[in-house]
């Protein structure tokens, strides 16, 4: 265990994303009286399965006291149960106070704290006032915010028209793009039940942020990565032909908690949206490896969209509890004179594994945990940059030329207004 071999890597690790150190002594602690505990119970069990023969064996003369012996002994094999189980549980509690301790390299600090890695692409400029997403998608009949507020509140919307084939086909284009790159494609649950979303490392400082069914006990996931992380738990894998890797295309569901007046406007920051993503289970040795394969399709994608883009290394302190490490791929959005997020891809080495009891058997014949990583490959914000992106002076948008065969051969989507 990390933990007990190297604890002040851990300790480094909960530094640099901002949590408390002292929980890798409590754990530590905690673990101490775990084992202990597991000793004493053992112990205590062996002595009274040998006792019990003793019993078996002695002459009807001796047994009753023997027997009476042998209720005291069971006496105290359960109540040494009942501590094991108490230690155990503590220690569990105190883990889960601990993330997954990240990768050499990976920035220190909070969200600002992020390293630039590369950019791709000039940015995009305008010989006329240019509009935002939003506006394109009304002059095209696309997107509807005022009937989605209507019909289900603040942060929900309508595709229509146009805007829900351009959906469509940026979802095929990515489905084709996977399909290429040996993933098998899923369409997954979008309930899942507590012990798949805590497994996953989604039930804890974020949890405000999932939508919850109490009368059924079920989590309307945020990402495919939930339920793919799931479909393999208590599983041991043959991974000696390579990774499984899936693609996940489903509904995803936000609260957006906290996230107040920000991004109001338009479809950047919403309670549902669609995406397509990459999973990803593979060797630890080789998950490092894995993780640039996926952002290298990340922005295969994106430039065959015709995107400008950079990629930076997250720090520690904007990590999920999950991520090791997380690239994110940002795109320029030119009415808002920023990058913003369009894909987010993590390598979970084994943390998700080890919670949800997913192995591998090694060459000595015994199991270990597998690494899990995931990626996003399109979504439904990818829109945003579309449109703002390819626009024309007449509102019109010029349609990249790898998403044309998706529509049809459709070259350039035309107000209707």
């Amino acid at each position: 265990m990390l933990l007990r071999e190297n604890p002040d890597l851990v300790k480094r690790s909960q530094e640099a994303r901002g949590d408390s150190v002292a929980a890798v002594d409590e754990a530590l602690a905690a673990d101490a009286d775990r084992r202990a505990s597991i000793t004493s119970f053992e112990a205590l069990r062996a002595s009274q399965n040998a006792f019990g023969k003793t019993v078996a064996q002695a002459p009807p003369a001796e047994k009753k006291a023997l027997v009476a012996q042998a209720q005291n002994l069971a006496a105290e094999v359960k109540a040494a149960g009942v501590v094991a189980a108490e230690a155990e549980a503590r220690f569990t509690s105190v883990m889960r106070t601990i993330a997954n301790p990240i990768i050499d390299g990976v920035p220190a600090g909070g969200e600002a704290n992020f390293a630039t890695l590369r950019t791709h692409g000039e940015i995009p400029t305008f010989d006329f006032e240019a509009r935002d997403h939003l506006e394109i998608g009304e002059l095209l009949g696309a997107i509807d915010m005022g009937r989605g507020a209507k019909v289900s509140g603040a942060r929900f919307y309508f595709l229509r028209g146009i805007g829900a084939r351009l959906e469509i086909a940026l979802m095929n284009m990515a489905l084709d793009h996977a399909l290429a790159a040996d993933f098998i494609p899923m369409i997954t649950p979008t309930l899942v039940r507590p012990e798949i979303m805590d497994g996953t490392g989604f039930l804890g400082e974020h949890a405000d942020e999932i939508y919850h069914l109490p009368a059924d006990d079920l989590y309307l996931t945020g990402t495919s990565e939930v339920a793919l992380a799931g479909y393999h738990s208590d599983e041991i894998l043959d991974l000696t032909d390579g990774p499984l890797r899936y693609a996940g295309w489903s509904t995803c569901y936000r609260r957006e908690a906290g996230s107040g007046g920000k991004d109001t406007r338009g479809i950047i920051r919403v309670h549902q949206f669609n995406k397509l993503e990459m999973f990803t289970y593979v060797l630890p040795e080789n998950a490092e490896t894995e993780h640039l394969r996926l952002v290298a399709l990340q922005e295969n994608m994106l430039q065959a969209l015709g995107l400008s883009y950079r990629v930076i290394d997250v720090a520690a302190g904007d990590l999920g509890s999950s991520a090791a490490r997380k690239y994110d791929i940002e795109a320029w959005v030119p009415t808002q004179n920023a990058y913003r997020e369009l894909t987010s891809t993590s390598n979970c080495t084994t943390y998700q594994a080890r919670r949800l009891d997913i192995r591998y058997r090694t060459e000595t014949g015994k199991t270990a945990p597998v690494a899990t990583l995931n990626g996003t490959l399109a979504t439904t914000r990818w829109i945003v940059a579309i449109l703002e992106t390819h626009q024309q002076a007449d509102g019109s948008v010029r349609v990249p030329e790898a998403l044309r065969p998706y529509l049809g051969g459709l070259e350039v989507l035309t107000p209707i207004r």
